[in-house]
């Protein structure tokens, strides 16, 4: 009884807020799938059930209440770049199966490898280095994810033996906390970016890849810095200093001998998956349908066998979580209650003056993520809203413009859900979702601080 008290303890107190007296303005439905929502988060930020159960619950009130319909509930299984995630899963084992995960894991250890903390930076400088071709942080991670995953597993860190904390859940975690940075320094390196800047347009904002470059290399290269160090120092990998690593490394790859043909079929197929990946928004190109036709050819080649896929359990399970609280998170937004709440934010802001209200825009932005699943939608359901009531507050327009885009990406980080790509990481066993809150919450706090205080005086300074 004592174990499941604090269950029964949330149970009742998402009872007592349902029937709270909410406003006229929103509806039952919006109010009831709300208070489903919050509290199946708390669940998961309190430990007490973890992220795939509280999502079944979630699924189940809701729709035996009727706070949705089974259409809207189960929408999020149909969206195909949730299919993506999975696929990056299967695609990664790929990868390491091959061998050349081993091969390019101990390259970049003989290059870097003296400590755990020259990995961390080698692997979000790849990620900066790359992501102005990808418009989709989801496929980058695809990209980072299955060498990530192999340089943890080839210094002997583990998920199944209980070595995750050796190496792998640092690299993980650096690697997820990069992309906040990579997708927020170029403005093609997310497809919010430039729908954001469409927006600001109409409000007589113009924000050029030039402009939007300027003002986020100064934040970012801080950032850049002080990532890996702040995540060194509370999440720390057990291995700290390898200084004989490249030497390993050296002799492991001479004993792997040359690239075997799996390896150069896995790396054909990788690269050609990149590059369409990279070039599908010039070329109409489907990103899910490459991933499977990536992974079909994967296995027709015996790469990837049915065999594999049978032990990929953690694939489907970050399916299903996933796509219930993406479900959950785009019908708040449809039935109005994200509406509701930035227009009480914008009442309750009125009449400060403009520095205030560019301060309490941005940190409410930042915050209000934790109700959304997609970073598309989060922008698309309160950027107009939020720059429109600081232009008419008297806040600079781009200033604001830049900085609640920066803001679209950098927050990314602040829950497990919080981007797609961030599930893809957590579903590899070496980062818990209790975790991505905890640290998470601690990287983007850095990333809005720096943002807020040095970013904001070199955009001023700047424009």
């Amino acid at each position: 009884m004592k174990k499941h008290l604090p269950l029964l303890l949330l149970f009742l107190s998402a009872v007592f807020t349902w029937f709270i007296p909410h406003s006229e303005q929103l509806t039952p439905e919006a109010w009831h799938l709300f208070v489903i929502f919050i509290f199946s988060v708390i669940a998961v930020i309190l430990n007490i059930l973890p992220i795939i159960t509280a999502s079944l619950f979630a699924l189940a009130f809701s729709l035996l209440t009727n706070a949705l319909t089974p259409k809207a509930a189960f929408a999020g299984f149909g969206e195909d770049f949730i299919l993506l995630i999975v696929m990056a899963f299967l695609i990664a084992r790929g990868v390491i199966k091959s061998g050349l995960g081993k091969r390019i894991a101990f390259l970049i250890i003989e290059r870097f490898g003296k400590t755990s903390l020259g990995l961390a930076y080698s692997l979000i400088a790849a990620d900066l280095l790359i992501a102005p071709a990808f418009p989709s942080n989801t496929a980058r991670s695809g990209v980072l994810f299955p060498l990530v995953n192999s340089l943890a597993h080839d210094s002997d860190s583990k998920v199944a033996d209980g070595t995750r904390k050796k190496l792998g859940a640092y690299l993980m975690m650096s690697s997820m906390a990069g992309l906040t940075l990579s997708s927020a320094l170029w403005l093609s390196a997310m497809a919010a970016n430039p729908v954001g800047v469409a927006i600001a347009k109409e409000f007589g904002v113009v924000i050029s890849y030039g402009s939007w470059f300027l003002g986020a290399i100064m934040p970012i290269s801080i950032l850049f810095i002080l990532i890996p160090l702040l995540l060194y120092k509370i999440y720390p990998p057990q291995i700290k200093a390898t200084p004989d690593a490249p030497a390993i490394a050296r002799e492991a790859l001479n004993k792997m001998g040359r690239v075997g043909k799996n390896e150069w079929i896995m790396g054909f197929i990788f690269l050609s998956m990149v590059s369409l990946w990279a070039l599908s928004g010039a070329l109409g190109i489907n990103k899910t349908a490459v991933a499977a036709l990536g992974l079909a050819l994967l296995m027709a080649a015996d790469i990837f066998t049915i065999e594999d896929m049978k032990h990929e359990g953690l694939a489907l399970e970050t399916f299903v979580w996933f796509a219930i609280l993406y479900s959950m998170s785009i019908q708040l937004g449809e039935l109005g209650f994200m509406s509701y709440l930035g227009g009480a934010i914008s009442h309750a802001i009125g009449g400060l003056s403009w520095q205030s209200t560019y301060l309490l825009l941005v940190l409410l932005y930042v915050l209000i993520h934790y109700f959304f699943v997609s970073q598309s939608a989060h922008m698309l359901a309160l950027f107009g809203l939020f720059l429109e009531v600081g232009i008419h507050a008297g806040v600079p327009g781009e200033l604001l413009a830049l900085m609640l885009l920066f803001a679209t990406n950098f927050n990314a980080i602040i829950t497990p859900q919080g981007s797609s790509a961030n599930v893809i990481y957590i579903g590899s066993g070496y980062i818990t979702p209790l975790e991505v809150y905890r640290i998470g919450g601690a990287v983007t706090l850095l990333n809005t601080f720096v943002f807020l205080s040095i970013g904001t005086f070199w955009v001023l300074f700047l424009f």
